[in-house]
């Protein structure tokens, strides 16, 4: 795991033992987190770090203030014994904020180790890739709709090269649906017998078919260790593949921790990467239809009515391809492997029917901008199945307030996380440089 690069620092008329002290504990509860360079002085030239950390604040820094608003990296203060900054230290703090100086000040260990992830992440993108499988976007099954899509524009990647760094590299869905068929099924059983997960009414024909596609995505993912991520255009080319990627991304996900997103929506599959390579919150990618919505939702989904509830203008229906939504297995309560739902896709392919537990959730949806991150905190209530619609088995979730959020809403996918997170998104965004809008 990269850790962050921290850099100590100190004033000059106050390194002591008292600093010496802090700066040792601190390297023990950060270890998993964090590497420290060699301690410097205030005015002194940074080395290429993640951020600079305090273990000691004093009197000092409101005499050297010039030197301090030079620093234009983050700039932690974590002077307490259990890995916080000590209450003495939030006037010292909240002068540094006010002369503009990008100050984290952590009230419990927790928070500090994300802020670390969170800086760590943030340089990961730096030169990293997302690989995806497109011919044609928007030109295949039902185009009228997929021609809509922002995440397929040249725009949409160049922002994400130059505000974090990372690059799109495309290549053809065709060729790797080609390479697929050419696994053998003694390859593909071999996989299978390895990785073996709960599969419901699935032949074996359609299993191998599936974990062709695992094996072509794995070989071609470890072609480069850059990778960090991966989409492919699934839907909207499916005639490429006797199959869908599902049981790949469950696959790889469990393996290598490697990201995914349906569509190839690389918007979502930023937002994904970001959340949990900084928070490590149990997370998945889904449609919303909220309720207000009424046909325009319901139509799609070939059902005739959203469930009963309480507050209706409050709720959203949360379903893709068929089910909850792809969710891994190790994040899920119930999970198994089936048959496809939507007529979309090949009959040999296959979905995945998970469900996370009940509670808490928050919604995440990035602008495409990139300079802002929509957080919409609900509680997922139940489950609701429509037999022979495209929503055999979707998630129900309330939010605070519906009206407001469908004036904020970004995109039809979002990005579900398991709790009310908004709290540390806060930090996740502040970091990033980017905002938080909040419903």
């Amino acid at each position: 795991m990269m850790k962050a690069k921290l850099l100590p620092l100190y004033f000059r008329e106050g390194k002591d033992e008292e600093f010496d002290t802090q700066l040792e504990a601190l390297k023990l509860m950060l270890a998993d987190v964090a590497e420290f360079e060699y301690p410097i002085a205030v005015g002194e030239q940074l080395p290429d770090v993640d951020a600079v950390i305090f273990p000691q604040l004093i009197g000092e820094a409101y005499k050297v203030i010039k030197e301090l608003k030079k620093i234009d990296i983050p700039v932690l203060a974590v002077t307490s014994e259990f890995g916080t900054v000590a209450m003495w230290d939030w006037e010292i703090v909240t002068y540094l904020k006010a002369n503009g100086i990008n100050t984290y000040a952590p009230y419990n260990l927790e928070l500090t180790k994300k802020l670390c992830k969170t800086l760590a992440m943030k340089r990961s993108l730096q030169g990293s890739k997302f690989l995806v499988f497109q011919d044609d976007p928007g030109e295949g099954m039902q185009a009228s709709i997929f021609k809509r899509f922002y995440w397929w524009e040249d725009e949409c990647a160049k922002r994400m090269l130059d505000k974090f760094g990372i690059s799109v590299v495309k290549k053809s869905f065709k060729v790797l649906g080609e390479e697929a068929k050419k696994i053998t099924d003694e390859e593909a059983q071999e996989a299978w017998n390895i990785r073996k997960c709960e599969a419901q009414g699935v032949c074996s024909n359609k299993i191998l078919s599936a974990m062709k596609m695992y094996v072509v995505i794995k070989k071609e993912v470890e072609k480069d260790n850059s990778i960090i991520g991966a989409g492919i255009n699934c839907l909207n080319e499916s005639f490429y593949s006797d199959t869908t990627p599902c049981l790949a991304w469950n696959l790889l996900f469990e393996e290598k921790e490697l990201m995914w997103a349906c569509e190839a929506d690389t918007m979502s599959l930023l937002t994904k990467y970001i959340i949990y390579k900084s928070l490590g919150t149990p997370l998945m990618m889904t449609n919303l239809y909220p309720f207000l919505m009424g046909m325009a939702a319901l139509k799609h989904e070939r059902i005739d009515a959203f469930p009963e509830v309480d507050e209706p203008e409050n709720h959203i229906l949360v379903a893709h391809c068929g089910y909850f939504g792809l969710i891994p297995k190790c994040f899920s309560s119930s999970w198994a492997l089936k048959d496809k739902v939507l007529g979309i896709v090949d009959e040999n392919a296959t979905a995945i029917d998970g469900r996370m537990a009940e509670g808490d959730v928050t919604l995440i949806q990035m602008h495409p901008t990139l300079e802002k991150m929509l957080v919409i905190e609900g509680d997922l209530e139940g489950y609701q199945q429509y037999p022979k619609s495209d929503c055999r088995n979707g998630g129900v979730i309330k939010v605070s307030n519906g009206y407001k959020m469908m004036d904020k809403l970004y995109s039809h996918h979002a990005i579900l996380v398991k709790g009310k997170i908004s709290k540390d998104i806060y930090y996740v965004t502040k970091i990033l440089g980017i905002d938080m809008e909040q419903c």
